[in-house]
């Protein structure tokens, strides 16, 4: 049976079955980071929620340190869920993830604010924070692998690139799920009670996803190896002991999803956080300015997944990287022009009660000509916004859309799950999950509003030698050899 449906896959004929399993995958996988990014989405409202009242500046930064926990977690569910997907399969694993994200995203929508429950609040957060990370971490990788071993060698990239395209799908989501939600109440009854909506809203999301899910069948590939005793029964120690393997690993997370975990974070987060936090762009006025670019760039995740299936996976994704390295800093001058809020500098002062370092946007009196705090940009230039972040995430989609595919022909089928699942998650985990911490801190120490972006430049520019010099191109690899073998 396995090898019948084998067949059926590599000849593309079961074109129909294809399509039922991208989709029921790529929902799923929208749902979790929809849940794991409202988190973020809703940072300005939520930080003043769950952290002490009286520093706006404290509260702000450690709901980032909380949002960034997340992500440092990450690679412990890459390892915890990628054996589980090696051992008794890829569809177990991401079914017991999307149950794990559902339910600690629904408490959040259920937790007591600091001024309700004290410091027992953002503790609970931090935990519950916990929980979405290692479920993410172990999300993807089951994703990525459970299409691209149900899909043909020759089009992995194009169909994997669903797969992709969720991650951005799903902050775009929840960032018009926030916007619709606004929408229906007063500013006060959102800050008061409204918050928990988007989040309460997982609860009927996760239930669809896994009812859709239970259905799938497992991956006709590890059927094959498992039949056949061909599966690995030490999945950690087969990827991270033996030198071939673990040279891959590293390789991949260097020359790969490092720079494409800071590239992402950029495009996204950064850059809403940057409009949010130094251009003073109203919060709702920057959460469409950034739906838009979103909703305009995805196409483009299938159209380089697509590329890469002709053209190879390799330079696509140096490419974004040097353009990232060579145009960010352009990028972020002409976002500050076009926010028409002459920001010049940003100070940074400790709190006498607290301790905590809080940051200040200053302009330029145009009467004195001295430096005061800047207020809310009043007109910005939203059109030119839309293209400056449109651009970002072009780069985005020209990294992101391939990296599947590549992580899948990188490493063997009996230790695939585990294997990939490590450096796609510390890349975006950790590279790309403290980057709006790290940018902020920088911007706080520096009064530079661009020294957050050296971070990125660096970790880019690191991923453009090591990919160019050590990355082997793969997307001529048949990883269906591996079964007929």
């Amino acid at each position: 049976m396995a090898s019948r449906t084998a067949e059926m896959v590599m000849d593309g004929s079961n074109e129909q079955g294809l399509w039922r399993v991208i989709l029921a995958s790529a929902v799923g996988t929208m749902i979790e980071w929809y849940d794991f990014y409202i988190f973020g989405s809703l940072a300005a409202v939520l930080s003043l929620k769950f952290y002490p009242a009286g520093n706006d500046t404290f509260a702000y930064v450690a709901y980032l340190a909380t949002f960034a926990v997340g992500f440092l977690v990450r690679p412990f569910g890459a390892l915890f869920f990628g054996r589980i997907g090696d051992l008794v399969g890829r569809k177990y694993a991401f079914i017991v993830t999307l149950s794990i994200m559902g339910g600690a995203t629904a408490l959040i929508g259920l937790l007591p604010t600091f001024q309700t429950a004290g410091w027992l609040s953002p503790i609970t957060l931090i935990l519950i924070r916990v929980l979405q990370g290692l479920a993410l971490g172990g999300e993807y990788g089951g994703a990525a692998v459970y299409v691209a071993e149900h899909v043909p060698d020759r089009k992995r990239g194009f169909y994997t690139s669903f797969i992709q395209i969720t991650a951005t799908l799903g902050l775009f989501v929840s960032l018009i799920v926030i916007v619709l939600t606004q929408q229906t109440m007063s500013k006060e009854a959102f800050s008061a009670w409204g918050w928990r909506i988007p989040f309460l809203a997982s609860i009927l999301l996760v239930s669809v996803s896994l009812y859709v899910r239970l259905k799938m069948k497992e991956s006709p590939i590890f059927t094959q190896i498992k039949s056949a005793g061909m599966a690995s029964t030490q999945p950690l120690t087969d990827a991270f002991t033996k030198w071939d393997n673990l040279k891959r690993v590293l390789i991949s997370l260097f020359g790969a999803t490092a720079g494409q975990g800071v590239v992402w974070y950029t495009g996204q987060f950064y850059a809403l956080f940057y409009l949010q936090t130094i251009l003073k762009i109203n919060v709702k006025q920057a959460n469409i300015i950034v739906a838009i670019a979103l909703l305009c760039a995805m196409p483009f995740f299938t159209v380089f997944g697509a590329l890469s299936d002709r053209i190879g996976r390799k330079w696509l994704m140096m490419a974004a990287c040097l353009l990232a390295v060579v145009t960010y800093i352009p990028i972020y001058k002409s976002m500050q022009n076009a926010a028409g809020n002459n920001i010049v500098t940003v100070t940074s002062a400790k709190d006498k009660v607290t301790g905590a370092t809080k940051l200040t946007a200053m302009t330029t009196d145009a009467k004195t000509g001295a430096l005061v705090p800047a207020k809310e940009a009043s007109a910005p230039n939203q059109p030119m916004l839309v293209f400056l972040v449109f651009i970002q995430v072009i780069y985005v989609c020209m990294i992101y859309g391939p990296i599947a595919a590549y992580l899948v022909e990188a490493f063997p089928a009996k230790i695939r799950y585990t294997s990939l699942s490590l450096p796609y998650h510390i890349g975006n985990g950790v590279f790309g999950g403290l980057l709006p911490l790290i940018g902020l801190w920088s911007c706080a120490a520096t009064g530079n509003i661009y020294a957050g972006l050296y971070y990125p430049m660096i970790v880019a520019a690191l991923t453009f030698v090591v990919g160019s010099l050590l990355l082997k191109e793969t997307h001529g690899t048949k990883i269906w050899d591996e079964v007929k073998a």
